[in-house]
């Protein structure tokens, strides 16, 4: 049985959470791949909204194993509050969460690193979520770090103590305040929380699973074009958010990857710095950003809006060997009476239809215009209902990516779905 593998095609905050809900039915597994609390899964029903960080997106149903898998880093501060938050809402998640032993920890002077680098860097800053990813990452990378399994080990403090010491260290190129004794009491009790929890060897588990015939999901974070290789860098996550990433934070062969549905917003956003090629800053961007409560899930920032990119959907259908797509937040566009899709860039005077290697240097973007439907489409439940205008949209970018769309959410409950 291969696993199937569901990402965002943009730069986040597509609403894969609220996907991953819906088609939580159909598997026994969902696995988060990577990335840690700097991702938000915002999913909505019965008129309560839920936002999860480190805890896959199939922990609302209590017959599917959810497993963090190894290529996720996890704050065990973050990951206390959710389960808390979790268990005051009825849902005890201690006999369906797994969670791999060569997942790394963020640790408290990480977030500290975090914000002490992203303050010395003034008005070039990447825009961080400061939850302390990047460097976590770092020491992943430098081969520094701390992993769950070493909770288990007897020389645990030891290893906490030393990787401290290095990041106190490292802080002392810095200018910056900070106190640590309150935030370690936090972690070290967060720490036996987790170990209430199963810790893994969650590459054999997944393959285990597979053999046995279990349908498993995976489930990532962020979005393509946030991707440590092939996002807009340096304004981009440190993990690798495209379906490769799959494979290497779970475990698992590119031979055993299945269907990859790849999520998509009927426009764009995008959270703190970095170029963004159909930005809005006039009045349709904030009108975009109202109607789509356009706010970050971890940060609460407010999220930058623009038009639908195509050639930057293109590159990420690209990367991801997408089969079929998922439109969200098609019912935001309802009260526009012109709705624009950028198909391609000036760049020095000439046309391109690709994204760019530096898109600093993108001049414009070209548009097409359609006309909009301006009628409320979220209470319809059937594809044919929708308005024809609406139709032409989804049929264009059918066309020019040559992917179908299968699904459309037109709202923010999970009842808010329609198959195509």
């Amino acid at each position: 049985m291969k696993i199937n593998v569901l990402l965002g095609l943009q730069w986040g905050d597509e609403g894969k959470g609220k996907i991953v809900d819906v088609f939580a039915s159909q598997y026994s597994v969902i696995a988060r791949f990577q990335g840690g609390p700097n991702a938000g899964h915002s999913l909505e029903f019965d008129n309560v909204k839920h936002i999860l960080h480190n805890i896959p997106s199939g922990v609302f149903h209590e017959r599917i194993l959810n497993i963090i898998g190894n290529g996720v880093v996890i704050d065990p501060v973050i990951l206390r509050q959710e389960v808390e938050e979790l268990q005051e809402k009825g849902i005890n998640i201690n006999s369906n969460l797994l969670i791999s032993r060569r997942a790394h920890l963020i640790l408290p002077t990480h977030r500290i690193l975090d914000a002490a680098s992203e303050a010395a860097k003034g008005k070039s800053k990447i825009g961080s979520t400061l939850k302390g990813i990047g460097p976590t990452y770092m020491d992943k990378t430098g081969r520094n770090g701390l992993r769950v399994g070493d909770i288990e080990d007897t020389n645990f403090m030891e290893k906490y103590e030393f990787l401290k010491n290095k990041h106190k260290t490292l802080l002392n190129q810095y200018d910056y305040d900070y106190e640590l004794e309150e935030e370690e009491k936090k972690w070290f009790e967060a720490i036996e929380l987790m170990k209430t929890f199963r810790f893994v060897d969650s590459e054999h588990k997944i393959n285990q699973l597979m053999a046995e015939g279990k349908t498993i999901l995976a489930e990532g974070a962020q979005g393509t074009l946030l991707d440590i290789d092939f996002g807009s860098y340096p304004y981009v996550t440190s993990s690798n958010t495209i379906c490769a990433g799959a494979c290497i934070g779970l475990g698992v062969s590119p031979k055993n990857v299945g269907n990859v549905y790849g999520v998509f917003k009927a426009y764009c956003t995008r959270v703190g710095s970095g170029p963004f090629p159909t930005e809005l800053t006039n009045e349709e961007g904030k009108q975009l950003q109202q109607q789509g409560n356009e706010y970050g899930a971890t940060t609460g920032r407010p999220r930058r809006c623009g038009w639908l990119d195509l050639p930057a959907l293109r590159y990420a259908i690209m990367l991801n060997g997408v089969t079929e797509l998922l439109m969200t937040k098609a019912d935001v566009l309802s009260k526009f009476k012109k709705i624009k899709v950028c198909t391609g860039y000036k760049i020095n005077g000439e046309k391109i239809d690709y994204l760019p290697y530096d898109q600093h240097q993108i001049e414009e973007p070209i548009y097409q215009e359609f006309k909009g439907w301006d009628k409320d489409i979220s209470e319809i439940g059937n594809f044919d209902d929708l308005p024809e205008s609406f139709k032409k949209y989804i049929k264009f970018i059918e066309d020019q990516t040559g992917v179908p769309i299968k699904l459309i959410s037109n709202g923010p409950d999970r009842k808010h779905l329609i198959e195509k």
